[in-house]
């Protein structure tokens, strides 16, 4: 108690300082993944991606990104264990924050595609191993976030997979395929709406104090499809026939009105984002506030101030906007290459995988989804058009993270126990 009352403001400006760096790499890193099919596939350029970025990831972050934090990050460790001695929550928090963050930068500038929710888990477990002993960590919990790791890219592979296979079926083998496009990707339009409400109601808004019910859920959802699907309809009719000389089919053609589509699953992609992983660079930064405001007292969920949540919108949208980049050209052109045809399945297969897993609980990683959704959309096409080598280098970089970030825990929180005392 003694140390939190002497070093308390200490704790708040670190925390601060550490908590944007987080940020940053979630900016720099996780919303890449967001973005990276949309520009991959030349339905947008990379500044507008940044652009739908800032707008929706800060609104995402800061109207859905929670009014309560579950600050002891997916109930990893038991908070009553640390009754007796809060600094070692806070140091611990303040280690998973910055070794989370120095992985992350890592990652973003050799352009690795990681998840950002599992360097936050690798650092927890790191400290909480080092610090209270192995005993402490609910280790059902930790297989269950391995588990998903598995089940979300494939889960996402195989719809993206059947996806662009429908796509491929009702429009690029119809004998007219600009029509076919014109009638039936509205209603892939209201697909995306419909879904991507389902990810942000179910997945999101739930600490706003929008506690919806899932058939309100799903009456909301079924809504917004419509309404995003007479938008779409609308842009869609401003998209003429253009005869080329090399493009007989009229597949560049189709591959406009896809286009258009790429556009709405990108916001929503963002938007969903926000809302989720804000939360990664806002839960241990909300934990420390709460235990030095406190005076040492530990509290299972903290409020979050509502400038925390700025603060962590901000550092993404810097992240984004200084390093996204890379990551953004491993996701969009490295795996394999994409149009937007297949950028939607991918995206939309991504958003599907993540509403079921919410209706489910497993802790997913935006990230894997996203990735495994890509390689299923390559592999409707064939092994060849799969980068095989980027590949292998994304499943390394995913093994390391958990070590790397709780390695780097036990590192710096030592480092803060023997500052501090």
């Amino acid at each position: 108690m003694q140390i939190i009352a002497q070093h308390g403001d200490i704790f708040i400006i670190l925390a601060c300082l550490f908590g944007f760096f987080m940020a940053w790499g979630v900016g720099a890193n996780d919303v890449a993944n967001a973005m990276g099919t949309s520009v991959g596939s030349k339905a947008i350029t990379i500044k507008q991606a940044i652009l739908i970025a800032v707008v929706f990831e800060f609104l995402g972050a800061w109207l859905a990104g929670g009014e309560v934090t579950n600050t002891i990050r997916k109930g990893i460790i038991d908070p009553e264990l640390l009754q007796e001695d809060p600094q070692l929550l806070v140091y611990g928090m303040l280690a998973a924050l910055l070794a989370a963050g120095t992985w992350l930068l890592v990652a973003s500038m050799k352009g690795w595609p990681v998840s950002t929710t599992h360097s936050v888990v690798g650092a927890i477990v790191g400290f909480a191993v080092a610090g209270l002993g192995a005993s402490t960590v609910d280790w059902g919990a930790v297989t269950k976030i391995a588990a998903s790791w598995v089940v979300s890219p494939l889960l996402a592979g195989t719809i993206g997979f059947v996806l662009f296979k429908s796509v491929h079926h009702l429009i690029f083998e119809n004998d007219n395929p600009f029509t076919a496009a014109k009638r039936y990707v509205p209603g892939y339009v209201f697909l995306v709406g419909f879904i991507v409400a389902m990810v942000t109601l179910t997945k999101g808004l739930s600490h706003v104090g929008l506690d919806l019910t899932f058939n309100q859920s799903l009456l909301l959802s079924i809504l917004l499809g419509l309404v995003i699907m007479g938008i779409g309809m609308l842009m869609q009719r401003r998209i003429k026939f253009e005869k080329t000389a090399n493009d007989h089919f009229g597949y560049a053609n189709v591959e406009r009105v896809f286009g258009v589509l790429m556009i709405f699953t990108a916001c929503a992609m963002a938007f969903a984002h926000g809302s989720n992983d804000v939360a990664n660079a806002v839960g241990p930064l909300a934990a420390v506030i709460s235990v030095v405001q406190t005076g040492g007292e530990i509290e299972g969920s903290a409020l979050v101030p509502w400038w925390v949540l700025v603060l962590g919108g901000g550092g993404i949208v810097v992240g984004l906007v200084t390093y996204g980049h890379k990551v953004i050209a491993t996701v969009g052109t490295g795996i394999t290459e994409l149009t937007p045809s297949r950028g939607f399945a991918a995206t939309l297969a991504a958003a599907t995988t993540v509403v079921l897993a919410s209706g489910t609980g497993l802790p997913i990683s935006t990230t894997h989804t996203l990735v495994g959704a890509v390689l299923g959309v390559g592999l409707a096409r064939g092994m060849a058009a799969l980068n095989l080598r980027v590949i292998g280098t994304i499943a390394m970089s995913w093994l390391i993270t958990l070590p790397a970030g709780a390695g780097l825990a036990i590192l710096f929180f030592f480092m803060f126990k023997g500052m501090f005392g």
